[in-house]
């Protein structure tokens, strides 16, 4: 395998300090992705490791048993001595999404206010559209809601109320309760949600309602069913999205559980001592017995998207649109300035729309496994994804059983991957069923060329993921011709020099971490996590033209807030010096309903001027995202949320920069050349293949060109150059590099 950045000591020295017990240590990244679960160790003396293997959707411990002993062997060791070295184990899991879009969740019982039991299948406006494909929403004649995961008789509403200021209005009645959960557990329950109305200012009824239900049927009894609180999971305003937030917690938990017990179990019996950590969508990671379900949805992007502000930080990129190009899915980032700061405010998890704390990623089907297809419905129209062909059976050219033709299909047939070297030759691929597939589904209904159509499907997801980056980009108020394109994913490398011309990108950046770049980000991430409340100060009053001046009403909602996570991460095991706090607030103007969300620039206010300046951040931000002349002070300004963050910092990954060597690269890096198609007028052009591995830091190849990694392949279009930085990340330039004579 070859070394990646920082790694530039040899291979014999990993295996080396393995043998000898060295007591350096490491953290372990894994990402399950829906092609291929990613692994990637970091140790503290900057040396790192890679693998992939295939996921095994039927039971993902096997593909990750199978993966850590393939990282072991990597580093020279075998996994027991892998396993006692790993200071932790950071993974990012599909479990979750999975229980949600096959539906093998448990049947639940939901425990709502009388009179408000529709309010889940009323839903928002336009619930028909969350999660949706685009071709989906536009198909409005055939569009339904998806199956509720909770059924109208399993509803239930018991008669007890609070006012939005969390005053009892009417009394929870026990008798009313226990009637209401009889009739549930009746019709099969197995487990309950309990969202009252304007439990998140005032919990005192859910957790009433909880200690009935546990009365009635406690722990030691096989009869114990888990019970979930809207004011524990999602103590913030929206009834809709916060019921979904529980629901969907709640729906995936206990499956969750089982895989995780289990992968936990097999750990152990193979020497591991330590909890496994889950990685958080939030962007942080904490232990799995301290873990919501559903904060573990779009955790692997969102690892990616920190693994790559880790290396901007290194190469020195500050704006940057990360992209990670796997096999199932292609996912998009921002970082500006040097930091992640969008937030997705009611982020959809499979059709739900939720309102968990969670970085914004977005991510759309389009991968190596993307299916092409002809639209006869547009007039035999040539689509590509958003169906996936995944890991079983894959591409054709996997020779797995896989019949319908891919991006990685049309790639091969291009002439840009090497049969017999795909994934440093561990996966044999076959040109003929790549060609045969492509020929009958798409070339003969077409009337074109085999060459033809794979050329077309190329050019094809490329432009559709590049669209997809310049609308997330520029309608977050960014620039995107400012920003530098981060390559992710195993496919990335070989796409990117086709994706960054549809945003105006000159320069793409494909880190060396770039096929496991989930992984990498989970290794490196810090611990992690966000306590939320809503809560509404009208800091500015738009009667008035005054700010507030009661700083305990502020100071009070951020002092419970940071109790909760003190107390979680003195649970965690860390001391109390060692934690660092953050506050960020949900604002808007006076009647808005869209938020923005500031960073605080203290944790608690000293004195009535702190407003002030609050409402002076607040203005700017504003202005940033939807220009200054759409700022309206005037009209007020409301804190609607409260959500402190608690970290505590990681080792810092500090890969040393390797001296450049010239730009010629060494004549062994060059491996002969091979036939590839840069457009079907030209046909095949002998093209220079080269070995990654045996290039050095400094060395520059100017397309067209190919580059074979172990993990990934680049490919150099023409009007491209490549150059091999410090950190071995690869720098891609559209226009070619001058070499001195």
């Amino acid at each position: 395998m070859e070394i990646l950045p920082g790694c530039v000591r040899s291979l014999h020295n990993c295996m080396d300090s393995l043998h000898e017990g060295v007591n350096t240590m490491m953290r372990i990244g894994v990402d399950v992705g829906g092609t291929f679960t990613d692994f990637c160790t970091v140790s503290d003396d900057g040396r790192m490791r890679v693998a992939k293997t295939p996921t095994t959707h039927y039971d993902l411990s096997v593909g990750f048993m199978k993966g850590l002993r393939q990282l072991a062997r990597e580093c020279g060791s075998d996994l027991k001595a892998l396993l006692e070295q790993a200071e932790s184990i950071r993974y990012s899991t599909t479990v979750g999404t999975n229980a949600l879009i096959e539906r093998t969740g448990p049947k639940l019982g939901l425990i709502t206010t009388a009179g408000f039991e529709d309010t889940i299948f009323i839903g928002r406006s336009r619930s028909w559209a969350d999660g949706g494909s685009v071709e989906a929403n536009r198909d409005l004649a055939r569009i339904v809601k998806p199956v509720p995961l909770i059924a109208p008789d399993m509803v239930v509403g018991v008669r007890a109320r609070m006012d939005y200021n969390g005053a009892v209005v009417a009394p929870l009645q026990r008798d009313d309760v226990l009637e209401q959960l009889q009739t549930l557990v009746d019709r099969g329950a197995m487990g309950f949600v309990v969202c009252l109305l304007w439990s998140f200012v005032n919990p005192v009824d859910e957790r009433e309602v909880k200690r009935i239900i546990e009365e009635e049927y406690p722990e030691d009894y096989l009869g114990a069913m888990p019970v979930f609180l809207s004011s524990d999971i999602s103590p913030k305003g929206g009834e809709y999205t916060r019921a979904m937030t529980s629901i969907v917690n709640a729906y995936i938990h206990s499956t969750m559980a089982d895989e995780l017990n289990k992968l936990g179990n097999e750990l152990r019996d193979a020497g591991f001592r330590r909890p496994l950590v889950l990685v958080h969508s939030t962007g942080g990671t904490k232990k799995m017995s301290r873990t919501r379900a559903v904060l573990t949805h779009s955790a692997g992007p969102v690892a990616g998207l920190y693994g790559a502000a880790l290396v901007g930080a290194t190469s020195g990129d500050n704006n940057i649109i990360f992209t990670d190009m796997g096999g199932t899915s292609f996912d998009i980032g921002v970082i500006a300035g040097g930091e992640i700061r969008l937030q997705d405010f009611i982020p959809v998890v499979d059709r739900w729309r939720t309102n968990i704390p969670s970085v914004e990623v977005k991510s759309i089907g389009a991968g190596g496994g993307s299916i092409a297809w002809i639209n006869r419905s547009l007039g035999n129209t040539l689509e590509v994804g958003p169906r996936s062909a995944g890991s079983m059976p894959g591409p054709a050219c996997y020779d797995q059983g896989g019949t319908e033709p891919t991006v990685t299909d049309a790639d091969l047939v291009l002439g840009y991957y090497n049969p017999d070297n795909y994934l440093g030759g561990t996966l044999q691929l076959e040109p003929d069923l790549a060609h045969a597939t492509i020929e009958e589904h798409i070339a003969r209904p077409l009337g074109i060329s085999a060459l033809e159509a794979a050329w077309r499907i190329r050019r094809l997801i490329d432009a559709k993921m590049g669209q997809e980056v310049f609308n997330e980009v520029a309608l977050k108020g960014h620039d995107p011709r400012r920003f530098t394109l981060f390559a992710g994913g195993g496919a990335g490398a070989a796409h990117a020099s086709g994706i960054a011309p549809h945003i105006g990108a000159g320069r793409v950046v494909v880190p060396a971490v770039a096929p496991v770049s989930g992984a990498f980000g989970a290794a490196t991430m810090k611990v992690s996590e966000l306590w939320e409340k809503s809560r509404r100060l009208r800091i500015f009053e738009w009667a008035s033209q005054r700010y507030l001046e009661d700083i305990e009403a502020f100071n009070s909602v951020v002092r419970e807030l940071a109790d909760l996570a003190v107390r979680d991460l003195r649970l965690e095991g860390y001391a109390e010096q060692s934690m660092h706090l953050d506050l960020d607030l949900e604002m808007r103007f006076g009647s808005q309903y869209n938020l923005t969300r500031i960073r605080a620039p203290r944790l608690y206010l000293e004195s009535a001027d702190d407003y002030r300046a609050l409402g002076e951040l607040f203005v700017i931000r504003y202005g940033e995202i939807y220009s200054p002349e759409a700022t309206f002070l005037v009209g007020g300004i409301n804190i609607e949320s409260f959500c402190l963050s608690a970290w505590v910092e990681a080792p810092l990954y500090a890969p040393a920069a390797a001296s450049l060597a010239g730009t010629e690269p060494p004549p062994a890096a060059h491996v002969g050349t091979r036939p590839a198609c840069w457009h079907p007028a030209r046909g095949f052009i002998d093209t220079p293949v080269y070995n990654f591995a045996g290039l050095q830091p400094g060395n520059v190849i100017a397309g067209a060109a190919i580059i074979e990694a172990r993990e990934t392949t680049y490919v150099i279009e023409p009007g491209w150059s490549f150059r091999l930085d410090s950190w071995r990340n690869g720098i891609l330039e559209s226009a070619p590099l001058q070499r001195p004579a």
